[in-house]
């Protein structure tokens, strides 16, 4: 399984160690193996509440902080948003007839990038006191939820809600993450 994860911290509200990391990348493991997902590359970006409340303003038009938004960076459904930062284009480029050959010693292999995964760490350590549970395990809930939107599930009505947690549950559970 060759699934990535790079992580941006621009908040202070709360230190993000090295074992909650491990944990969130024993979590895209586990959640890529359960959905069938074995190769890509995810950037995650822990932030405050002023940041992700533009970044819904100006892609979702909310004009509210969230606890997590999730950008797609490739497109797997009909009504989802398609980002594209500045002028960087996303290209897929095939290996055909490269079956079997090595590639020189050294050379990087880029993964597909997944997406974009942004949490508001202040909301994270709020819902956290509200639901009564850790804040790690806040932020692995929040992680979980991000990456089944990135690969296209959704909670629009009352059936997929119920899919998703559960399937959001399963993985946590996976990880010893409970409540």
């Amino acid at each position: 399984m060759n699934l990535y994860l790079e992580c941006v911290n621009d908040q202070e509200a709360y230190e993000i160690g090295e074992v909650l990391l491990g944990k969130l990348k024993q979590l895209l493991a586990l959640a890529g193996e359960q959905e069938g997902v074995d190769s890509g590359e995810l950037a995650l970006s822990f932030v405050d509440d002023e940041t992700i409340h533009q970044l819904n303003k100006e892609y979702r038009g909310m004009d509210k902080p969230t606890d997590v938004l999730s950008f797609a960076m490739t497109e797997r459904g009909d009504d989802e948003l398609e980002i594209h930062y500045g002028d960087m284009e996303v290209e897929t480029v095939e290996l055909e007839g490269l079956e079997g050959e090595e590639l020189d010693e050294g050379t990087p292999v880029l993964a597909e990038p997944l997406g974009d995964i942004i949490i508001s760490v202040p909301r994270a350590i709020a819902q956290a006191e509200d639901y009564g549970h850790s804040v790690e395990r806040e932020i692995a809930f929040l992680f979980v939820h991000g990456f089944l939107h990135l690969i296209g599930y959704d909670h629009e009505t009352e059936e997929d809600e119920k899919n998703m947690f559960a399937k959001q549950e399963q993985i946590l559970s996976k990880a010893g993450i409970t409540r």
